[in-house]
Protein backbone atom coordinates (compact mmCIF):
# COMPACT_ATOMS: atom_id res chain seq x y z
CA UNK A 1 0.00 0.00 0.00
CA UNK A 2 1.10 3.08 -0.89
CA UNK A 3 0.67 6.04 1.30
CA UNK A 4 0.62 9.54 -0.33
CA UNK A 5 0.91 12.76 1.77
CA UNK A 6 -1.39 15.24 0.66
CA UNK A 7 0.90 18.22 0.30
CA UNK A 8 -0.86 21.64 0.58
CA UNK A 9 -0.84 23.11 -3.35
CA UNK A 10 1.33 25.57 -3.53
CA UNK A 11 -1.61 28.60 -4.44
CA UNK A 12 -3.65 27.70 -1.43
CA UNK A 13 -1.16 30.34 0.58
CA UNK A 14 -0.96 32.47 -2.09
CA UNK A 15 -4.79 32.94 -2.75
CA UNK A 16 -5.15 33.06 0.85
CA UNK A 17 -2.88 36.03 0.98
CA UNK A 18 -4.04 37.25 -1.88
CA UNK A 19 -8.00 37.19 0.03
CA UNK A 20 -6.62 38.71 2.90
CA UNK A 21 -5.20 41.59 1.34
CA UNK A 22 -8.37 42.80 -0.60
CA UNK A 23 -10.35 41.99 2.29
CA UNK A 24 -7.83 44.45 4.39
CA UNK A 25 -7.99 47.06 1.82
CA UNK A 26 -11.98 47.10 0.98
CA UNK A 27 -12.31 47.38 4.91
CA UNK A 28 -9.89 50.43 4.71
CA UNK A 29 -11.82 51.79 1.76
CA UNK A 30 -15.45 51.46 3.84
CA UNK A 31 -13.25 53.01 6.86
CA UNK A 32 -12.52 55.98 4.94
CA UNK A 33 -15.96 56.28 3.29
CA UNK A 34 -17.45 56.33 6.94
CA UNK A 35 -15.09 58.45 8.39
CA UNK A 36 -15.77 61.18 5.60
CA UNK A 37 -19.75 60.72 5.64
CA UNK A 38 -19.49 61.22 9.25
CA UNK A 39 -17.78 64.61 8.73
CA UNK A 40 -20.04 65.74 6.44
CA UNK A 41 -22.76 64.73 8.95
CA UNK A 42 -21.19 66.71 11.71
CA UNK A 43 -20.73 69.32 9.58
CA UNK A 44 -24.07 69.70 8.75
CA UNK A 45 -25.09 69.42 12.49
CA UNK A 46 -23.00 72.25 13.69
CA UNK A 47 -24.62 74.29 10.84
CA UNK A 48 -28.11 73.64 11.83
CA UNK A 49 -27.50 74.08 15.57
CA UNK A 50 -25.56 77.17 14.72
CA UNK A 51 -29.12 78.46 12.88
CA UNK A 52 -30.76 77.43 15.92
CA UNK A 53 -28.90 79.21 18.28
CA UNK A 54 -29.00 82.26 16.15
CA UNK A 55 -32.98 81.86 15.01
CA UNK A 56 -33.89 81.29 19.07
CA UNK A 57 -32.02 85.12 19.34
CA UNK A 58 -34.17 86.58 17.16
CA UNK A 59 -37.54 84.89 18.78
CA UNK A 60 -38.24 87.70 21.37
CA UNK A 61 -37.42 90.68 18.42
CA UNK A 62 -39.71 88.79 16.31
CA UNK A 63 -42.24 88.50 19.15
CA UNK A 64 -42.24 92.50 20.36
CA UNK A 65 -42.36 93.29 16.81
CA UNK A 66 -45.92 90.96 16.21
CA UNK A 67 -46.80 92.78 19.96
CA UNK A 68 -46.39 96.51 18.41
CA UNK A 69 -47.89 95.82 15.00
CA UNK A 70 -51.10 94.15 16.97
CA UNK A 71 -50.96 97.30 18.95
CA UNK A 72 -50.73 100.19 16.66
CA UNK A 73 -53.77 98.26 14.69
CA UNK A 74 -56.06 98.25 17.46
CA UNK A 75 -55.75 102.35 16.92
CA UNK A 76 -55.81 102.38 13.30
CA UNK A 77 -58.32 105.41 12.28
CA UNK A 78 -59.23 106.44 15.95
CA UNK A 79 -57.92 109.46 17.35
CA UNK A 80 -55.50 108.56 20.44
CA UNK A 81 -54.82 110.74 23.36
CA UNK A 82 -51.58 109.70 25.20
CA UNK A 83 -53.01 107.51 27.60
CA UNK A 84 -53.69 104.79 24.48
CA UNK A 85 -49.97 104.56 23.68
CA UNK A 86 -48.91 102.91 26.81
CA UNK A 87 -48.56 99.55 25.09
CA UNK A 88 -46.83 100.75 21.91
CA UNK A 89 -44.11 102.90 24.53
CA UNK A 90 -43.45 99.68 26.25
CA UNK A 91 -43.01 97.76 23.56
CA UNK A 92 -41.01 100.35 21.39
CA UNK A 93 -39.03 100.60 25.44
CA UNK A 94 -37.72 96.73 24.84
CA UNK A 95 -36.99 97.24 21.24
CA UNK A 96 -35.04 99.78 21.62
CA UNK A 97 -32.93 98.02 24.48
CA UNK A 98 -31.89 95.18 22.42
CA UNK A 99 -31.58 97.01 19.15
CA UNK A 100 -28.03 98.10 19.55
CA UNK A 101 -27.39 94.52 20.18
CA UNK A 102 -28.75 92.69 17.14
CA UNK A 103 -25.96 93.51 14.91
CA UNK A 104 -27.87 93.26 11.09
CA UNK A 105 -31.42 93.89 12.29
CA UNK A 106 -30.05 97.17 13.97
CA UNK A 107 -30.92 99.80 11.13
CA UNK A 108 -34.30 98.20 11.21
CA UNK A 109 -34.90 98.03 15.43
CA UNK A 110 -33.92 102.15 15.07
CA UNK A 111 -36.27 102.74 12.51
CA UNK A 112 -38.88 100.81 14.32
CA UNK A 113 -37.76 102.76 18.07
CA UNK A 114 -37.75 106.15 16.09
CA UNK A 115 -40.75 105.24 14.33
CA UNK A 116 -42.75 104.44 17.70
CA UNK A 117 -41.14 107.84 19.16
CA UNK A 118 -43.04 109.86 16.05
CA UNK A 119 -46.16 107.88 16.52
CA UNK A 120 -46.45 108.66 20.28
CA UNK A 121 -45.73 112.47 19.80
CA UNK A 122 -48.73 112.92 18.19
CA UNK A 123 -50.85 112.43 21.03
CA UNK A 124 -53.91 114.33 21.09
CA UNK A 125 -53.95 116.60 24.21
CA UNK A 126 -57.07 115.71 26.65
CA UNK A 127 -60.23 117.67 26.00
CA UNK A 128 -60.88 120.82 28.45
CA UNK A 129 -63.64 121.23 30.06
CA UNK A 130 -64.98 123.54 27.26
CA UNK A 131 -68.79 121.96 25.84
CA UNK A 132 -68.49 123.46 22.75
CA UNK A 133 -66.03 123.43 20.03
CA UNK A 134 -64.80 126.12 17.88
CA UNK A 135 -64.41 125.24 13.86
CA UNK A 136 -61.18 126.37 14.25
CA UNK A 137 -60.28 123.89 16.91
CA UNK A 138 -61.94 121.28 15.70
CA UNK A 139 -60.10 121.38 12.53
CA UNK A 140 -57.00 121.55 14.43
CA UNK A 141 -57.84 118.49 16.08
CA UNK A 142 -58.56 116.93 12.71
CA UNK A 143 -55.19 117.84 10.97
CA UNK A 144 -53.60 116.39 14.21
CA UNK A 145 -55.40 113.13 13.94
CA UNK A 146 -54.65 113.13 10.35
CA UNK A 147 -50.61 113.55 11.22
CA UNK A 148 -51.33 110.79 13.88
CA UNK A 149 -52.49 108.17 11.65
CA UNK A 150 -49.71 108.73 8.92
CA UNK A 151 -47.41 108.45 11.58
CA UNK A 152 -48.94 105.18 12.65
CA UNK A 153 -48.68 104.27 8.83
CA UNK A 154 -44.78 104.43 9.23
CA UNK A 155 -44.76 102.88 11.99
CA UNK A 156 -46.60 99.74 10.42
CA UNK A 157 -44.38 99.98 7.40
CA UNK A 158 -40.79 100.18 9.78
CA UNK A 159 -42.31 96.89 11.48
CA UNK A 160 -43.52 94.90 8.18
CA UNK A 161 -39.81 96.02 7.18
CA UNK A 162 -37.69 94.30 10.88
CA UNK A 163 -40.13 91.71 10.71
CA UNK A 164 -38.88 91.05 7.16
CA UNK A 165 -35.61 91.12 7.66
CA UNK A 166 -35.82 88.48 10.55
CA UNK A 167 -37.24 86.25 8.05
CA UNK A 168 -34.76 87.13 5.86
CA UNK A 169 -32.23 86.16 8.50
CA UNK A 170 -33.45 82.96 9.51
CA UNK A 171 -33.75 81.56 6.24
CA UNK A 172 -30.18 83.24 5.11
Amino acid sequence: MMTSIATPAIGTGAGTLALSTVSALVTGVLATYTLLHHKQVFAWMRKIRGRDEANAELDKPAEWLADLYKAQCRLAQKPCRADDFEDISQTGNMIKGIADHMGALRPELTAVVERVGAYVATALPEPGPAVRVTVPEHRAQLVRAMRQEAARGELARAVIAAEQKITAQRHG
